[in-house]
């Protein structure tokens, strides 16, 4: 494809009443809905309305004890996106799930359903779990070892797509005279036994219309990184500014060949929480509202947990004090070496540096017009740094029709986004291909095929 003809890609990303952690504090957001399918489906509605290539729902496994000041739970992202399904015909639906407290068969199984449901539009957020806290929900005393987390991972994308490959894309017959109802030399068992896992197959769903969901990965860790080059379509990512998004952007694509795989096999898009005012100083009176809400006890555990440091103890005014070694953290690594470069670099106070995080917790936060946000996002794109942008709207659902309303009809001006729908499918939108079956491919190399048949 042209350069002139690349146009970016646009991934919502709905978090209840808003990403800003005192959106549901703000009175134009609706924070006694968030359990309501009506909201959401709203939200759905509107994105979809705006043409983005998709929807998606983050998910954490257990609460921190910040509960009392913030808003971040809600509904499960499988019975979540089914309902989206139903009252949706285009957008993709990218659902979060871990690979370290689930079990392959159990996700294989719901992907496959979610994407024959939606016709073609499920993703998959994969994620290794981030907070110690989850371990405990799932009759654990700690937190399996970052490095341990992500060999686990590998393995259960291994039976995932073969437990997915494990129908052919024709082996449902249906011949009623016949009483055929599948031809069972196109069903296969996987046989896996590895490290984590052992599972038979094969899985008890037909094979769905995008073969896969799309594969997405939100790790910027070394770890997280490999295995996004590996298996991942696409990346959400947190980058502060062009330079380091550039930096990971051509990290990330040149980790690619050792697999095998081409740079246009995986989108990269950053994080962006827009701020957005019909003025740039109405803008920047919207963000500073917003932060003056906040709630610094709920921004200090927020920190606090990022950095393995108790600030509870140090003044808000005062510099961060002496931090563990990136290798000390167990958590989110790359969320990490990001605060700490963030505070070092803007010579942050502690309470500066809460308002810097609470807009996007470590995404990039920018407050300005829509012509200045589309020129942002316009030098990003094509200036080496991302693919598209994943958006995060800093309060819902106000944020996101402003965005639908005034930053995209100027992308599209621009040439940058799409103004219809091209496909179907997420795969479609993404310009991903469908994942051949290598027992399909198989079958079709004479010799090959009957090596495959003897041995499933």
């Amino acid at each position: 494809m042209s350069q002139s003809k690349r146009q970016l890609h646009l991934n919502l990303f709905i978090m209840n009443a808003g990403h800003h952690e005192a959106a549901w504090r703000h009175q134009g957001t609706e924070p006694q809905h968030i359990t309501d399918i009506e909201y959401f489906a709203r939200l759905a509605k509107t994105a979809e309305a705006a043409k983005f290539d998709s929807l998606f729902l983050a998910d954490g496994l257990a609460i921190n004890n910040n509960i009392k000041h913030g808003a971040f739970v809600g509904l499960e992202p499988f019975t979540l996106l089914s309902a989206l399904a139903s009252v949706t015909k285009r957008i993709g639906l990218i659902g979060t799930v871990s690979t370290t407290y689930n079990e392959p068969f159990h996700v294989a199984r719901k992907f496959a359903s979610l994407d024959h449901i939606s016709k073609g539009r499920a993703g998959w957020n994969i994620v290794t779990s981030g907070s110690a806290v989850e371990a405990n929900n799932f009759n654990k005393d700690s937190h399996l070892e970052h490095g341990k987390r992500y060999e686990r991972a590998n393995e259960f994308l291994q039976v995932t797509t073969g437990l997915w490959d494990s129908w052919e894309d024709d082996a449902l017959v249906i011949d009623r005279e016949s009483g055929t109802f599948a031809d069972h030399h196109k069903v296969r068992s996987i046989n896996h036994v590895g490290d984590s896992f052992k599972v038979r197959g094969p899985l008890n769903i037909p094979r769905s219309p995008q073969g896969y969901p799309v594969l997405v990965q939100a790790g910027s860790s070394e770890d997280g990184k490999e295995f996004a080059a590996q298996y991942a379509e696409a990346i959400f990512t947190a980058q502060q500014t062009l330079e380091d998004a550039q930096l990971f952007y051509s990290d990330v694509k040149a980790r690619l060949a050792k697999y095998g795989r081409s740079p246009e096999q995986l989108l990269i898009l950053p994080g962006i929480c827009p701020i957005i005012g019909r003025t740039e100083s109405e803008a920047k009176e919207k963000e500073q509202e917003l932060n003056e809400l906040t709630v610094i006890d709920y921004g200090l555990t927020q920190l606090s947990n990022m950095l393995n440091v108790d600030l509870f103890t140090y003044p808000l005014d005062g510099k961060l004090p002496e931090l563990p070694r990136l290798e000390e953290i167990n958590g989110n690594k790359s969320r990490f070496q990001l605060v700490v470069d963030l505070a070092t670099r803007e010579d942050l106070t502690i309470r500066q540096l809460l308002h810097r995080l609470a807009g996007g917790r470590g995404h990039r936060t920018f407050a300005g017009t829509a012509v200045q946000i589309a020129d942002q996002l316009e030098e990003w794109f094509v200036n080496g740094g991302s693919d598209g942008f994943n958006v995060m709207p800093p309060y819902l659902p106000a944020g996101l029709e402003e965005f639908a309303e005034q930053v995209i009809p100027e992308l599209q001006r621009r040439g940058l986004f799409r103004t219809e729908y091209d496909g179907h499918t997420l795969r479609e939108h993404f310009g991903l291909k469908r994942p051949v079956n290598p027992y399909s491919a198989a079958s079709t190399s004479g010799a090959a095929g009957a090596a495959v048949a003897a041995n499933s």
